[in-house]
């Protein structure tokens, strides 16, 4: 009986002390847990929603546009003299003297087709001019004589040893040589006329340069059939090759309509290509050209580049500043980032700034320098490149999220 009221060990542990079970304190733990993450989740949800924000991109100073800047816009280099090369007549390659970046003078031969036929034709048109002068030699010598029997039956006519029909006859025969003779000249002038026919095609045969320039794109090769005419087939080139006068680069920006009336003619600018964005180029407005895209809403602007480099190639793509006035000589570049005015905020008696960091606005204590024209300058505190947010609103705080409007 004894036996049978004995308590086992696992039993006796389970209710030691007297307190609930263990797995009941698990689930108390559980339930703690789970409600402050339910606290928790509903307090980022209501109280951190992402903000709408502007944002802009900070550059090193002397970085870009100028800080006085009236208007940029961005557009590509063009060349306003650019030709491609080809013969005036058709033919099949020979030679081609010319690659992508040779430079060329102008007369320089570019290409030469295959000439047999036309080499020939000139032979036989200078043969002719010489056939044609044999010819009138031979009747400048029988002009002569006649001339000599006329004179003779003139002085037997006057001492009556003669008839005057011999005398008529006389002058006859030297009228009749002098008008073959007046037709072998004109032989001689029309054979001229073939030879120089005859060469000028000759010379068809031999592409020359145009003007002075550098090859940017080689179009044939030996051997292909070229013509200045379009071939149904395709099977025959137009060209030999493309020549650019790097002399005309100029630069062509889309302008929007809204901002156009700020632009005028000779207009100071700077120009920073996408490839090299620290060498500012001085440059200025050629003309607005008067036809709008009325796709786009721009109004397309020349802009003359005043210094040319070996850098600057067609096609490149450019930004422009509209200045309000020529710059001055170059200065020394103070150290730092230029920075919108609208970006700048006051926390804490400071100035600070908004950084955007993974889609969070990152607070930043930043320290200023002279302004900049319309830039503050930001000496320390940010980097170049980096993206800031414009007019922040006032609930925008350290790690808020943030979201860029459109």
């Amino acid at each position: 009986m004894l036996k049978e009221l004995r308590i086992d060990g696992a039993h006796r542990e389970d209710h030691d002390g007297g307190g609930p079970p263990k797995w009941v304190w698990a689930l108390v733990v559980a339930l703690v847990l789970l409600a402050a993450g339910g606290a928790w989740a509903w307090w980022w949800l209501s109280g951190n929603k992402p903000i709408p924000v502007q944002t802009a991109t900070v550059r090193a100073n002397g970085q870009g546009a100028s800080a006085d800047a009236v208007l940029q816009a961005t557009g590509y280099v063009t060349a306003r003299r650019m030709a491609t090369v080809s013969a005036q007549m058709t033919g099949t390659l020979t030679e081609v003297l010319i690659d992508e970046g040779f430079k060329v003078k102008k007369g320089q031969v570019l290409a030469r087709l295959d000439d047999t036929g036309l080499r020939a034709g000139l032979a036989a048109a200078e043969a002719q001019i010489r056939t044609a002068e044999a010819n009138l030699g031979q009747l400048r010598a029988q002009l002569a004589q006649a001339q000599a029997d006329e004179r003779r039956q003139a002085e037997l006519n006057a001492s009556g040893m003669t008839t005057r029909q011999s005398r008529e006859q006389a002058a006859t025969a030297v009228k009749t040589v002098s008008a073959q003779l007046e037709a072998a000249q004109r032989q001689i002038e029309a054979a001229q006329a073939q030879a120089r026919q005859a060469r000028v095609n000759f010379d068809y045969a031999t592409v020359k340069a145009p003007f002075d320039g550098v090859v940017t794109a080689r179009a044939a090769q030996v051997g292909e059939i070229i013509s200045p005419l379009s071939a149904g087939g395709g099977f025959t080139r137009t060209g030999v090759g493309t020549i650019v006068d790097m002399d005309s680069l100029e630069v062509n920006v889309d302008v929007n309509e809204a901002y156009i009336a700020q632009v005028k003619a000779d207009m100071p600018c700077e120009a920073v290509l996408d490839a090299y964005p620290d060498w500012k180029i001085p440059a200025h407005v050629v003309a607005v050209i008067p036809s709008a895209d009325r796709g786009k809403a721009t109004v397309k602007v020349r802009v003359a580049l005043e210094k040319k480099d070996d850098r600057v190639v067609p096609d490149m793509g450019v930004r422009v500043s509209f200045l309000a006035t020529k710059p001055k000589a170059e200065a020394a570049v103070v150290p730092g980032v230029l920075l919108p005015p609208d970006a700048l905020v006051q926390r804490d008696g400071s100035d600070a700034v908004f950084v955007v960091h993974d889609d969070r606005a990152e607070q930043r204590a930043v320290k200023l320098g002279a302004d900049q024209g319309k830039f503050k300058l930001v000496t320390s505190g940010l980097k170049a490149g980096e993206t800031v947010v414009v007019s922040p609103p006032a609930e925008l705080k350290q790690g808020s999220n943030i979201v860029k409007k459109d």
